[in-house]
């Protein structure tokens, strides 16, 4: 048997930042552009996502190859990956907007996103993504935190007039909302000092579900994602494949440690959901 061929590795594309927006006190909005986005297409799910390459501090390349990089520099010197939503996608004037969860100088991209002056340039691959409110579906569920708010807002704003949907989104407080442009009016949860999604969880499972077939999209802080993935895969039986439901972080974890973890920590508790066992946290 012939062997196959090692799949070729995609190039990043480069951008350069147009400008920058502090849109509430903790999301900060960063709009991308420049002659790298010329192969860029992102306009057929309402999640898609980048993954922005960050190199290590004092670290310079010769070039922004990956391949050679991870040839020629050790693993530590390698960039890091920082996964963000596509907010909007402007194809006509190759505009590419992101929008960043600020916690002071906690964390690496959203420091970033708060510091970064317009012409800078910033490498990141894809995008990757899979949901989009099904317009056969008969009603919409979309649920997140702050995180989960840039797709649960472009899911809305593609919905159709007249579409029935419910969308929950938790933030700290009032001075977090931000303005949606959708005939769907958005349930504003607000934490204060509660646990992330606590008081999400709680507003969902006061809703009263409409009746026909929902599409669901579920996302943000994983804890809070296992409750709801229980209440609508366990108690409500709604169909696996009418549900985009995962977490996009765990509490306690950096992006490097939950998504090296994250695949077999959400296959473990779907098969204890699923058993009708007690998952663990």
């Amino acid at each position: 048997m012939a062997e196959r061929p090692g799949r070729k590795p995609r190039k990043p594309h480069t951008a350069q930042v147009v400008r920058t927006e502090r849109l509430t006190p903790h999301m900060q909005r960063v709009v991308l552009g420049g002659e790298g986005l010329a192969g860029f297409a992102a306009e057929t799910c309402t999640d898609h996502y980048v993954k922005l390459l960050f190199g290590p501090p004092g670290v310079t390349y010769p070039d922004f190859d990956l391949e050679r990089i991870r040839a020629e520099f050790p693993r530590e010197h390698w960039p890091v990956t920082r996964t963000y939503t596509v907010r909007a996608w402007d194809p006509e004037h190759r505009e590419l907007t992101l929008d960043f969860v600020i916690h002071g100088d906690e964390g690496l991209a959203g420091p970033w996103a708060t510091r970064v002056q317009p012409g800078e340039s910033v490498h990141f691959m894809g995008p990757g993504g899979a949901y989009a409110p099904d317009p056969s579906a008969d009603w919409h569920l979309l649920v997140g935190d702050e995180s989960a708010l840039p797709a649960i807002a472009r899911a809305l704003e593609t919905l159709p007039s007249g579409a029935r949907a419910h969308a929950f989104v938790e933030v700290s407080g009032p001075e977090e909302e931000q303005k949606v442009d959708s005939e769907v009016e958005v349930v504003w949860v607000h934490r204060g000092d509660r646990p992330v999604g606590e008081a999400l969880v709680e507003a969902v499972h006061a809703l009263e579900f409409p009746e026909g077939r929902m599409h669901a999209f579920v996302h943000g802080e994983a804890s809070f994602v296992k409750e709801l993935r229980r209440l609508l895969r366990v108690e409500l039986q709604i169909p696996r494949e009418d549900l985009s439901i995962s977490g996009y972080w765990r509490l306690g974890h950096n992006e490097d440690g939950w998504q090296a973890s994250k695949r077999e920590w959400n296959a473990r508790i779907e098969a204890e959901q699923e058993s009708g066992g007690a998952a663990a946290a």
